[in-house]
């Protein structure tokens, strides 16, 4: 089975772009007095170095060191590119150009070897961990149990049965009514109008005969 070459369009032109970026590189070198095999060597260790920081970023995550090396390729690539457009007399060149040019091998060999041997987790970038939202503090009032209460013993048959005792009042911490007082002027401010005893009783979560007692004592 055989199958069909299909030209792709990203590839073409970043073949071109390689193509026109390295015949830069090698005419500025070429320009600072690297002739022969030397100018060819520029463009393909400016090159190297780059697809080397850039694999780095890829494998390991962003780091400053990768970052670093990359735009220092970068920069020498694209200060290339626009050096041999015609903003330097390259018949004529400066010296800090021959000094960069010269001085870019030992440079390169030390980038590489950086990011060849250099421990990736040591220059990667720390990111600050996001701070836990503190949980809400609810307070919960446990209502107070009540007695049930007990009826009395039937006397000798003789005798008439004795009367249920009345219920007695629960005892309301005063705690119990503190809260109850802000939630009965809670409600006032909002509603304009006193709590009943049964919102008051739903509020609280406490039982009708402690409701009713805590409503006495907030009047």
């Amino acid at each position: 089975m055989t199958r069909t070459l299909r030209p792709d369009a990203v590839l073409v032109q970043a073949v071109i772009a390689g193509a026109l970026s390295f015949a830069h590189l090698h005419d500025l070198a070429a320009a600072a007095g690297q002739d022969g095999w030397k100018a060819w060597a520029y463009p393909i260790s400016v090159d190297l170095l780059l697809v080397a920081a850039w694999r780095r970023l890829r494998s390991d995550g962003p780091s400053r060191l990768a970052w670093c090396w990359f735009l220092i390729a970068l920069i020498a690539s694209l200060g290339a590119n626009v050096a041999t457009a015609g903003f330097l007399d390259l018949d004529h060149p400066p010296a800090w150009l021959r000094f960069g040019v010269a001085g870019w091998p030992a440079l390169a060999f030390l980038g590489g070897t950086l990011l060849a041997h250099s421990n990736a987790a040591g220059d990667r970038v720390p990111v600050p961990p996001a701070p836990a939202a503190p949980a809400p503090e609810v307070d919960r009032i446990e209502p107070t149990p009540t007695s049930q209460p007990q009826p009395d013993p039937v006397g000798p048959a003789e005798e008439p049965p004795a009367l249920p005792a009345a219920d007695p009042v629960p005892q309301v911490p005063a705690a119990l009514v503190a809260h109850a007082r802000k939630v009965a002027d809670d409600h006032h401010a909002r509603t304009g109008s006193r709590i009943d005893t049964d919102t008051l009783r739903a509020r609280l979560g406490v039982p009708a005969p402690m409701a009713d007692a805590i409503a006495a004592q907030l009047t």
